[in-house]
C-alpha cells in the first residue's frame, strides 16, 4: 500500500506541471493592482445610464456600449418583466429541443426584416453568434479571411472550424486581394469583417470587400454588433449603410448593445440559416436565450423604429465629443463612429489617466494589447443618445485637465466653441 503524498509532495508536482507554472507565473493584473492603476471589473451598483454609481461615488458614463440609451427604457423593463411573468426566467434547454418559444420565433422574423435578409437565428450570445457560425460554415478544404482587427469571436471561430485561416493588414484591400488570389480556385472563401471595428471605431472597406469577394467567388460575413443603431438605414447596419444589403452573404448582430439586451443573430438567405440551425454547435449544445432577454430586444426595436430620432442625437453627440477631443491634441486614428479612441500608446500612461479621470468622475475604458496591437494603448470613449451636452462638456474639461497633467495633452490645448 503506497504512502498518501504529503503537502510538499503535492506542491511539488503542481509547480512542475507546466500549466500550473503558467498560472502561477501570471503577473500582469497583480502588477497593475499594485501601482494601484487596475481599471477593470469596476462593481457598478446602478443602471447602465449616462450615470452611474461605484462604490456610491457617481461617474458619468462615456464607456458604454448602449448605444442608443435603451438599456433602461421604461419600455424594455417592462417587456422583459412580462416575458419573465409569462414564460419565467429561462427555457431550460436548446433551441433544438425543447429551448423554441414564440417569441424566439418572432424575434427572429422582425431581425430579418430589420438587416434585409430573408431568415434569421438567434445565439445566446454575440460571441456564440460569431464563433457558432464561422465554425459550421468552413470546413477542411475552406479558407476564412479575416481582418487583423477583427473581434475575438471572429478569431476564435476560424480556429473552431476546419478551414485555414488568414488574417490581412487591417482594412487593406490589397492585402485582401493578394490572399484571395493565392487561394485555388476550387476551394471555398469566407471573408469575414467587422463592419464597424470595436476598438478604433473605423468603419470597414465592404464596397471594396464586396467586389473582392464576387471577383474571387468568396463570401462575406459582416460582424454589425457595433453597426446596429449606429449606421444604415434606420440603424440596420453596415450593408445597408453602403446600399450592399443583397451582396453581402451573412449579417452578424448583437443584443448587448443598442438592442439593450443579451444575444446574438445570423441572419441570412433560408438555406444558409437552416444549415446553421442543424449544423452549429454552438446553437445546438447552448441554452436558448432567456425569455427576458427576447422580450427586451423586441421593445428595443420598437423605439428605434418608431423614434429614429434617437440616431440622429447619438451623431449629435458624437460630433460634439469627436470635435472637442481633436480640438485640445487628441489622435483618435480613423474613428467614423460613436466609438472614439483616444490614443496614447503607452499603457502605464493610458491606464494612469483612466483612473485619474475616475478620480474626477469619468468612466472611460483603458484598451491595451493584446486587443490592440503593442504600444497603440488607447481610452475607448464611446458615445450614448442620451448623452447631455452639457455632460459632453464636462467630460471634454476632465479629460483636458487630466491630459495635461499627465503630460498626454500640450498645456496650450485650449477648448473652443463646438457644434
Amino acid at each position: 500500500m503506497s504512502a498518501r503524498p504529503i503537502l510538499s509532495d503535492i506542491q511539488v508536482t503542481e509547480t512542475s506541471n507546466p500549466i500550473r507554472q503558467k498560472i502561477l507565473s501570471y503577473g500582469n493584473a497583480g502588477r497593475f493592482i499594485a501601482m494601484g492603476l487596475y481599471p477593470y471589473f469596476r462593481p457598478i451598483e446602478s443602471e447602465q445610464d449616462t450615470e452611474v454609481f461605484i462604490r456610491g461615488k457617481k461617474l458619468l458614463m462615456f464607456g458604454s456600449n448602449s448605444y442608443l440609451g435603451l438599456t433602461n427604457h421604461p419600455k424594455v423593463k417592462e417587456a422583459a418583466a412580462r416575458a419573465v411573468q409569462k414564460y419565467g426566467t429561462g427555457c431550460a434547454g436548446s433551441r433544438f429541443l425543447n429551448g423554441t418559444l414564440d417569441i424566439h420565433l418572432e424575434c427572429e422574423s422582425r431581425i430579418s426584416k430589420f438587416v434585409g435578409k430573408e431568415a434569421s437565428i438567434l445565439f445566446s450570445t454575440g460571441f456564440q453568434a460569431n464563433q457558432g457560425a464561422i465554425s459550421a460554415l468552413a470546413g477542411h478544404d475552406d479558407y476564412v479571411l479575416i481582418d487583423k482587427l477583427d473581434h475575438a469571436s471572429i478569431v476564435d471561430g476560424a480556429r473552431l472550424s476546419y478551414g485555414k485561416t488568414i488574417r490581412y493588414p487591417h482594412n487593406d484591400m490589397s492585402g485582401l486581394e493578394m490572399a484571395l488570389r493565392r487561394i485555388p480556385t476550387d476551394k471555398g472563401k469566407l471573408i469575414v469583417s467587422d463592419g464597424v471595428f470595436s476598438m478604433d471605431g473605423d468603419i470597414a472597406n465592404l464596397p471594396a470587400m464586396v467586389d473582392l469577394a464576387e471577383k474571387y467567388n468568396a463570401m462575406i460575413m459582416v460582424d454589425d454588433a457595433h453597426a446596429i443603431g449606429v449606421i444604415g438605414e434606420g440603424g440596420s447596419g453596415t450593408a445597408s449603410h453602403f446600399g450592399l444589403t443583397d451582396r453581402v452573404h451573412l449579417i452578424m448582430g448583437t443584443f448587448s448593445k443598442s438592442l439593450a439586451s443579451l444575444g446574438g443573430f445570423i441572419a441570412s438567405d433560408r438555406i444558409t440559416v437552416d444549415y446553421l440551425k442543424h449544423n452549429s454547435r454552438a446553437l445546438i449544445f447552448s441554452a436558448s436565450p432567456a425569455p427576458a432577454s427576447v422580450a427586451a430586444v423586441l421593445a428595443a426595436l420598437d423605439i428605434i423604429q418608431s423614434e429614429p430620432e434617437r440616431i440622429q442625437k447619438l451623431w449629435d453627440n458624437t460630433r460634439r465629443m469627436a470635435y472637442g477631443l481633436r480640438d485640445i491634441g487628441c489622435d483618435l486614428g480613423a474613428s467614423a463612429t460613436p466609438i472614439l479612441p483616444v490614443i496614447v500608446g503607452d499603457d502605464v500612461k493610458c491606464l494612469q489617466m483612466c483612473c485619474s479621470l475616475q478620480d474626477e468622475g469619468i468612466f472611460v475604458n483603458p484598451v491595451l494589447s493584446p486587443a490592440v496591437e503593442v504600444g497603440h494603448a488607447l481610452l475607448r470613449i464611446s458615445l450614448m443618445a442620451t448623452h447631455s451636452f452639457e455632460q459632453i462638456d464636462r467630460a471634454l474639461e476632465q479629460v483636458t485637465r487630466v491630459g495635461k497633467r499627465l503630460g498626454i495633452l500640450s498645456s496650450s490645448g485650449e477648448l473652443h466653441d463646438r457644434p
